[in-house]
């Protein structure tokens, strides 16, 4: 069984925000894959995330901070017995521009707290990432960019790559990881 994790923010005001593309995409794989709205996200206080159970995969959000995504990640690997190399976590990337995406296996968590806390909570690295690029404002704090919404000419790439790494979730369902 794959767990997808999409990373963001738990409050409606982050709702729309770059660092909240992982729980958008996997808001748009889980209506490509219940196209008549079977599945639902449920809350699991014992994950601290809302899930989603398919026959193809397990889809989470988890329900702390960005900072904190590594202990409900953690808490659902545990529980349902899922390794690290079958975890793949969807994330805003910095340092790729906007509509980039990159896939790999494994590694170093590039500077992404979310990422960092999955490392350490795992005790591992070898779980897969979809890094969605967000662009880096080349000025002024990361943070407060990283917070703020999409204006309307990125929101359209943006919607455009979401698509696309829908897209190629589906289809490393189907095959396997690519890389």
């Amino acid at each position: 069984m794959k767990l997808v994790v999409g990373l963001g923010n738990p409050e409606e005001k982050y709702l729309h925000t770059r660092h909240n593309l992982g729980f958008m995409t996997v808001d748009a794989l889980l209506r490509k894959l219940t196209p008549v709205q079977k599945t639902n996200w449920r809350f699991e206080k014992k994950f601290n995330s809302l899930i989603a159970k398919l026959p193809e995969a397990i889809l989470a959000k988890p329900q702390t901070f960005m900072n904190a995504s590594g202990f409900a990640v953690a808490s659902i690997s545990q529980y349902l017995r899922i390794p690290a190399a079958d975890i793949w976590v969807v994330h805003d990337d910095l340092d790729l521009p906007l509509g980039k995406i990159k896939i790999r296996q494994g590694g170093a968590s590039a500077g992404h707290r979310g990422v960092e806390s999955i490392i350490e909570q795992l005790n591992n690295d070898q779980f897969g990432r979809f890094r969605l690029g967000i662009g880096h404002p080349g000025h002024g704090e990361a943070d407060d960019y990283v917070l703020a919404t999409f204006n309307t000419k990125e929101t359209s790439e943006a919607r455009k790559m979401i698509k696309a790494t829908v897209k190629l979730i589906q289809e490393a369902l189907k095959k396997g990881f690519p890389g």
